[in-house]
C-alpha cells in the first residue's frame, strides 16, 4: 500500500500516531519498552485476594436456580438430539434394509 492510497483521514490518524512526519513521509517511531516492576508471590497473592473481594458473587439461591436451568436445558437438548438421531436412523433403515 502506498501513501497515495490513503485518504486525508487516514493520513491525519497516522500523523497523530507518529507514523508520518510533518511532510507526510513515513517514519518509524521508536518502540517504547514497558518496564514493569515484578512483585513477589506474597504481594501477588495479596493483590489477587483484594481483587477477588471486589467481585460481585451471586447468592446461593441464584446459583441453584441457574444450575437447574442449565441442567434442564442440557437434558432437553440431549433428548432432542437423541430423538433426531433415532428418527433418522429409523428412516435410513428403510433405504438400506
Amino acid at each position: 500500500m502506498s501513501m497515495d492510497d490513503l485518504n486525508r483521514e487516514q493520513k491525519r490518524l497516522l500523523k497523530r500516531q507518529g507514523a508520518l512526519d510533518e511532510k507526510g513521509a513515513p517514519t518509524r517511531a521508536p518502540r517504547q519498552q514497558a518496564q514493569r516492576e515484578r512483585v513477589g508471590p506474597a504481594q501477588y497473592l495479596r493483590e489477587v485476594r483484594d481483587e477477588m473481594r471486589k467481585v460481585a458473587w451471586p447468592a446461593r439461591p441464584e446459583i441453584v436456580r441457574y444450575s437447574i436451568i442449565v441442567t434442564a436445558t442440557v437434558v432437553a437438548y440431549t433428548a432432542f438430539v437423541g430423538g433426531l438421531d433415532y428418527g433418522l436412523s429409523y428412516v435410513s433403515g428403510w433405504f438400506y434394509a
